[in-house]
C-alpha cells in the first residue's frame, strides 16, 4: 500500500427504492495515491457522485454500500463506526460540493464557519486556527483575505464562495478531497483559476484527489489518471493522456466526439445515439450495446474488465485496440 492514499475495490451501492433496486454503483474498482489527480467521469446517472458519497460515508436512506471495500491509507472506511467517520470527515478526508453553500452557513461569518472547521479537528488556539483560515484563503487566490474572514457568503460572488469551500476543504491538509462538479457553474476564466490553484496544491501537499466531472476538457488539463463510469460501472480507467489520446471503449470514444472543439465548422456536432438506460431497468449484458456501433452478439454478456495494456483497464468485447496501437 506504500505511495497509496485510496484503494477501491468491487464498491457497491445500491438504493432500495418502491420502484424497485438500483444500482447506482456497481461493482466500481480504482487506487488513488499521494498527490495524484484522479478524474471520474461520465454522464449524469452515470454513479460518479454517489461513488464520491460513499467513499466519504454520506449515502443517504435508502442507499446503502452493499459491498466492496474502501481501504483508506491501507484502512476499510466500510469498518468504521459513524462517531469514526465524523473524526475522518473534514480532516483527513475533506469533500468540496458542486454548491459551495451546502458547505457554507449563510448566516455564519466566513471566520466563524473556518475557525470552527479548524478546532473541531485540531488542539490549537483560536488566534493561530484564525491564521490557518486566513491563509487557506491566500492560497485559493482570494485577495484581502483577512477584510474576507469577517464577510458573510451572500457578500461573496459565486466564484469567490466556492474559493471559500475549497479552501475550507484545505484547512486541514486533509490525504484525500473528492470534488463533486465544483467549477460546473462558474465562468470559464474562474475556472481555469481554480483548476491551476488545487493542481498546485495537490503537488505541493501531496494531498490525493478525486475530482468528478462530465467535462472531458477539465480532465485533460488536470487529472494524472482517469476513470469512466457508465450505468454505474468502471468501463475505461488509465493515464489521462492515453485514455484521452487512445480511448479503447466505445463509450470512451464517444464522449471524446461529442466535445465540439474536436467537430470541424460547418460540420453537425456528433452525438452518442439513445439516452442512458434506466438503472432500475438495466439490459442485460453489456448496458451500452443499444447505444455501441460496436456492438454484437457476445455483447449479451456482461464483460469483464480486462487489462489490455500496462496502466490500462477496459470492460468491452470489442475495444478500440486498433486506435490504441
Amino acid at each position: 500500500m506504500a505511495g497509496i492514499t485510496l484503494r477501491v475495490e468491487d464498491l457497491a451501492t445500491h438504493f432500495f427504492t418502491k420502484g424497485g433496486l438500483i444500482k447506482a454503483v456497481d461493482g466500481v474498482s480504482f487506487t488513488v495515491h499521494r498527490g495524484e489527480i484522479m478524474g471520474l467521469v461520465g454522464e449524469s446517472g452515470s454513479g460518479k457522485s454517489v461513488t464520491g458519497f460513499s467513499i466519504i460515508g454520506l449515502v443517504d436512506q435508502p442507499g446503502r454500500v452493499v459491498g466492496g471495500r474502501l481501504l483508506f491509507n491501507g484502512e476499510d472506511l466500510l469498518n468504521k463506526s459513524e462517531d469514526e467517520m465524523r473524526t475522518l470527515r473534514g480532516n483527513r478526508i475533506a469533500m468540496i460540493f458542486q454548491d459551495p453553500m451546502m458547505t457554507l452557513n449563510p448566516v455564519l461569518r466566513i471566520d466563524t464557519q473556518m475557525i470552527e472547521a479548524v478546532l473541531a479537528h485540531q488542539n490549537v488556539a483560536k488566534d493561530k486556527a484564525r491564521r490557518m483560515a486566513r491563509d487557506a484563503l491566500g492560497q485559493v487566490g482570494i485577495a484581502s483575505p483577512d477584510e474576507r474572514l469577517k464577510a458573510y457568503p451572500h457578500q461573496f460572488s459565486g466564484g469567490m464562495r466556492q474559493r471559500v469551500a475549497i479552501a475550507t476543504a484545505l484547512l486541514n491538509k486533509p490525504d484525500l478531497i473528492i470534488a463533486d462538479e465544483p467549477t460546473t457553474a462558474l465562468d470559464v476564466t474562474i475556472q481555469g483559476q481554480i483548476l491551476h490553484e488545487v493542481k498546485n496544491l495537490c503537488r505541493q501537499t501531496g494531498t490525493a484527489l478525486i475530482w468528478i466531472t462530465h467535462d472531458l476538457a477539465v480532465i485533460a488539463g488536470l487529472a494524472d489518471h482517469v476513470s469512466v463510469m457508465y450505468a454505474g460501472r468502471v468501463v475505461e480507467d488509465g493515464p489521462v493522456d492515453d485514455v484521452l489520446d487512445r480511448p479503447l471503449h466505445p463509450y470512451s470514444v464517444g464522449l471524446l466526439e461529442s466535445v465540439p472543439s474536436r467537430n470541424r465548422r460547418g460540420q453537425r456536432l456528433s452525438q452518442i445515439p439513445g439516452m442512458t438506460p434506466s438503472l432500475l431497468n438495466l439490459p442485460a449484458g453489456c448496458a451500452f450495446k443499444a447505444r455501441c456501433p460496436r456492438a454484437g452478439d457476445d455483447c449479451a454478456a456482461l464483460p469483464e474488465i480486462t487489462a489490455p495494456a500496462p496502466d490500462r483497464q477496459v470492460r468491452c468485447f470489442r475495444p478500440h485496440f486498433e486506435d490504441a496501437a
